[in-house]
């Protein structure tokens, strides 16, 4: 499955998507992801591949006891579209190396917008987290005015770049947390890991939840079938 990782792209959110660019060790490469981390930490010793089960051993005693400079050595990269709401938290994660599609180069889309598909309620006990969610006809009517809010938002928008304003400026029309843009963005295991610890967790934001979840699911664990063994049974599971 390894092989066919590169140029996945897995549909997140409405309009949201990740796909991965690049992988390194590259799966062409005869050396795997997990065998990679296992060799980097035994150099140590100057050695390498023990066979399968003892090497399998070594990965999940580096994880449980958290050596974990050894998961530096695989990194990821990605291609992500996502509303600023998601980014606003992701480049949180200064570990993560980004580049961004910037409004004052390319001008945005009338469709450029998240519409979500549940409103959330505001929780009662975390000023900064929700629970449950408003039922269908408030959902259906505050998604009604969100969507009259983008189209008024983008006709100002165009109407301001059609009389010659720049579009770094005609932009400020544009509804600010709910556009998408695309990165590129790469990590190396370790600090993946520590991002899906968090942004996987249960109390995360659902809008960057999902972006986390599908990393973890699409490429985290096929990529690295053995560290994402370990991952769960040492990190989230906590065993």
């Amino acid at each position: 499955m390894e092989d066919k990782l590169i140029g996945k792209r897995v549909d997140v959110l409405d309009k949201g998507w990740i796909e991965l660019v690049d992988l390194m060790p590259h799966p062409a490469s005869d050396v795997s992801g997990d065998l990679a981390i296992v060799n980097a930490a035994r150099v140590s010793f100057l050695g390498e591949s023990k066979g399968p089960g003892r090497d399998k051993r070594l990965l999940f005693y580096l994880l449980r006891h958290r050596h974990t400079s050894p998961f530096e050595m695989v990194e990821f990269k990605f291609r992500v579209r996502a509303p600023l709401v998601t980014w606003w938290q992701w480049v949180r994660h200064r570990t993560w190396n980004m580049n961004a599609q910037s409004g004052r180069y390319t001008p945005f889309q009338e469709s450029d917008f998240y519409v979500p598909d549940t409103w959330r309620r505001q929780s009662k006990d975390n000023k900064q987290a929700s629970e449950g969610s408003l039922g269908p006809a408030e959902s259906d009517e505050l998604t009604e005015k969100l969507l009259r809010h983008y189209d008024e938002g983008f006709r100002l928008y165009t109407e301001a770049l059609d009389l010659g304003v720049s579009k770094e400026m005609a932009r400020l029309f544009l509804p600010g947390f709910s556009v998408y843009y695309t990165w590129v963005t790469k990590i190396d295991a370790h600090n993946l890991m520590h991002f899906l610890r968090l942004r996987m967790a249960r109390d995360a934001q659902y809008e960057i939840r999902v972006f986390a979840g599908a990393i973890h699911e699409h490429f985290f664990q096929p990529a690295l079938p053995w560290t994402a063994e370990a991952f769960d049974k040492y990190i989230l599971k906590n065993e």
